[in-house]
């Protein structure tokens, strides 16, 4: 009997000392676990971001003149004095059609002006002095010549081959700057001001082009989608080389200047003083900024930051289960809308 009471309570004693070492256990790796937490800190990036107010726009960009070389009249082609890709001047011969007829016809206007003079009435000598107007109007629409300054971008007429009247034989282009025709939508156009910044993306470079807008009409246009817009005009005098009218591209006209944010979780902020403050990660030196507030957990840097710092926490994180705990990594507002007004303050709002 005496040896089963002690094999009972050797065994009861060894069931608490197990317990007790379970027990033992568990408290230390609280412990543990309850100091390591303690010495994790978070960490915050200070982000660097540019806010645009913009609108949106696509199209083709144009010449700023083009001019389409028709033949005025039936004719031989006799002379061809530029090929595509040639630069001209205004008033420059590019064609010369066969003008045999129209010369005869002059010399023999002339010729019959001349007995006027000595026999005919002054108002018949007035009248084929109109008469000679047309005449040599008629020989020089033999001739094609430039309009303005420009390159020669089409030639289609061959020496000795007959065009008819009207017939298209080339074109010539002054691309000393660009032009574009762009629809605005309805609720952009009180944005609008002659000047304004114009960048292009083409999508045949990869260097931008930059231009402005020169005016718009006052009225608008229904599109076959129905939406209403008015079609501003701009002007790009800065475009790559490669670029030719009729290419496409997208862009954006500058409603202002772009703004370079500065900006960080508002968990990064200690406050000494009402003096906010940050802890550099790297080094753990305390640097005073200047912020305000920048949406909802956010607040923006006027001044100590550059942008890329690594932050230790400074400020006080609410509680998990409280709604600004549950939101701690959201709520930063969008790189390309304003920020909404109130909040990014720690531990309720700015010190007093």
């Amino acid at each position: 009997m005496a040896k089963k009471k002690m094999k009972k309570g050797l065994k009861i004693f060894i069931i608490i000392l197990v317990v007790a070492f379970v027990v033992a256990g568990v408290l230390i790796s609280l412990r543990f676990f309850l100091n390591r937490d303690k010495s994790v800190q978070n960490t915050y990036t200070v982000n660097k971001e540019i806010y645009e107010n913009v609108i949106e726009i696509s199209g083709t960009v144009s010449a700023a003149e083009q001019q389409t070389l028709n033949a005025l009249g039936d004719g031989t082609v006799m002379g061809v004095f530029v090929k595509k890709g040639d630069s001209v001047k205004k008033g420059d011969i590019l064609v010369q059609l066969d003008d045999s007829d129209q010369v005869y016809n002059l010399e023999k206007h002339d010729y019959e002006m001349a007995k006027t003079k000595l026999t005919g009435s002054p108002r018949d000598l007035k009248l084929m002095e109109t008469q000679r107007l047309a005449l040599v109007q008629k020989i020089a629409d033999r001739k094609i010549v430039a309009s303005f300054d420009g390159i020669v971008v089409e030639m289609d007429a061959v020496e000795g081959n007959s065009v008819e009247r009207g017939e298209k034989i080339g074109t010539l282009v002054n691309i000393d700057y660009l032009t574009a025709e762009v629809e605005v939508p309805e609720t952009d156009v009180a944005k609008l001001v002659v000047g304004q910044t114009v960048i292009l993306n083409f999508n045949a470079s990869s260097t931008e082009g930059r231009g402005y807008v020169t005016g718009w009409p006052a009225i608008g246009e229904l599109t076959s989608r129905g939406a209403s817009v008015v079609k501003a005009q701009i002007r790009v005098d800065d475009y790559p080389p490669e670029i030719l009218p009729n290419y496409s591209f997208t862009g954006k006209i500058q409603i202002e200047e772009p703004v370079e944010n500065i900006t960080v979780e508002r968990y990064a902020i200690g406050y000494e003083d009402r003096k906010p403050y940050v802890i550099l990660a790297k080094t753990g030196e305390k640097k005073y900024v200047e912020v305000e507030p920048y949406g909802r957990n956010y607040v923006k840097i006027l001044s100590g930051l550059n942008g890329g710092e690594v932050l230790l926490q400074a400020g006080e994180i609410p509680k998990s289960g409280s709604a600004a705990g549950r939101n701690r990594q959201g709520n930063r507002p969008s790189g390309g809308g304003m920020p909404p007004a109130g909040g990014g303050f720690p531990g309720g709002g700015m010190p007093f």
